[in-house]
């Protein structure tokens, strides 16, 4: 089997619900990241792109990751991005719902038929508008009912729940993070101060030019970084701020009932779109661009619903296996924070130096539009294993409903 490759990698800024990028429907945003990554490879001209002699064109096919598929980017966003990009017809499409990592999983799914020889070059991505997301009226058994009925937001989380799906597994997102902190013991000043670093680190690295060339403003929006950022955020602000999911009994060691998580310390509801570009070796001539990291080892693994943060901590594992190496080697984790406190669960079990995760911020401050945020955590790592000289990194996300994902790198610059 050949090997792939990540060629290319970008992102939108990312908005915070009903702000910056609501007035964009996701198929736009999606097929904005589509045609913005294509005009960076300078080997996919409109020739490429189209083929000749009844061959077919550069890109054999396009995957994109969505969470929801209720509103404006139902019917395969991933075709539609693609034809409202403007590229060929002749170009085929899917989409991956993984929930959280459906964008990470459109990649993973991708580097596969690469490796078998299926494909030569592939664009993956993902999107998500939460802002836009539908709420939804559930289809009545017989018509005309003389009662109410409740509309369903799609925003997130649990919706028209299975009656047959036990209680303890369709718990929201938040007193799931709860229940597992709890299990963890991972405090409130630990949280706090885990997110109060995303955020100065965002900041910093924005400020730094980190992200001058991972993220392609979008048109007809005033936004060109990433609006969730505050800066000289601290544990003594995020301290401050309310519970959400429980009521706070005053015990900041986690390892009581009263409530942990809030506002600050969680990822916000965002918009936001991503993209990549994977290839085999030889898809550098076609491409015309030089490869930045090696696809090495993939895992995917699943726990108890309830327990959904927790399962990076076995899908690394298994990638890692996959890649044949140790975490002694890793030299950069890209692990989504959908929450602090999953996050901290998550470096805690695979005892690492926390100095080495999210490097250039995290979800708690960017923002995590679910389906965009696998790509936006694979295209950092790829970039930061670049600009830093380390060989290997691992990016990893936490998905509702009790599963994880992993990708390792490894820098081709530095083997």
């Amino acid at each position: 089997m050949t090997d792939a490759f990540v060629y290319d990698a970008i992102r939108t800024p990312f908005g915070k619900f009903g702000s910056g990028l609501a007035g964009v429907r996701p198929d736009d945003l999606a097929a904005h990241m589509v045609r913005s990554i294509v005009d960076r490879a300078p080997g996919l001209t409109p020739e490429a792109l189209e083929g000749s002699d009844g061959e077919p064109g550069a890109i054999d096919e396009v995957i994109f990751g969505n969470a929801n598929g209720a509103g404006e980017e139902n019917r395969n966003v991933a075709r539609m991005a693609t034809l409202l990009a403007g590229l060929p017809v002749s170009i085929p499409g899917t989409t991956v719902n993984r929930l959280c990592g459906s964008s990470l999983d459109a990649a993973m799914i991708a580097s596969r038929q690469i490796q078998v020889g299926d494909a030569d070059v592939m664009l993956v991505g993902g999107v998500e508008s939460m802002s836009r997301a539908p709420w939804v009226l559930p289809k009545t058994e017989k018509p005309y009912p003389a009662g109410d009925m409740n509309l369903a937001s799609t925003t997130l989380g649990w919706r028209l729940v299975n009656a047959n799906m036990p209680a303890e597994w369709t718990v929201s997102l938040g007193e799931a993070t709860e229940q597992l902190r709890e299990r963890f013991s991972i405090g409130r000043d630990r949280q706090d101060e885990f997110a109060a670093r995303s955020h100065n680190l965002a900041d910093a690295a924005w400020n730094a030019g980190f992200y001058d060339d991972l993220v392609v403003p979008v048109p007809g929006t005033d936004l060109t970084r990433d609006e969730g950022i505050r800066p000289g955020s601290s544990a003594e602000k995020l301290g401050g701020l309310k519970t959400v999911f429980r009521k706070d009994n005053g015990d900041r060691s986690g390892s009581t009932a009263g409530g942990t998580v809030t506002a600050g310390n969680a990822s916000p509801l965002s918009d936001g779109a991503s993209a990549v570009l994977l290839g085999s070796e030889a898809a550098a001539g076609t491409l015309g661009l030089e490869p930045i990291a090696r696809i090495a080892g993939r895992g995917a693994a699943a726990n108890e619903p309830q327990y959904f943060g927790f399962a990076p901590v076995e899908a690394a594992n298994r990638a890692l296996a996959k890649a044949g190496i140790g975490w002694d080697e890793v030299g950069a984790v890209e692990l989504n924070e959908a929450f602090a406190a999953q996050s901290l669960a998550c470096v805690d079990a695979w005892k690492i130096d926390p100095e080495i995760v999210n490097q250039h911020g995290g979800a708690i401050a960017m923002g995590h539009p679910l389906g965009a945020s696998g790509g936006r955590i694979l295209g950092t790592l790829a970039r930061s294993l670049q600009r830093s000289g380390q060989r290997w990194g691992v990016a990893a996300i936490c998905i509702g409903v009790g599963q994880g994902l992993a990708v390792v790198l490894e820098n081709v610059s530095a083997k």
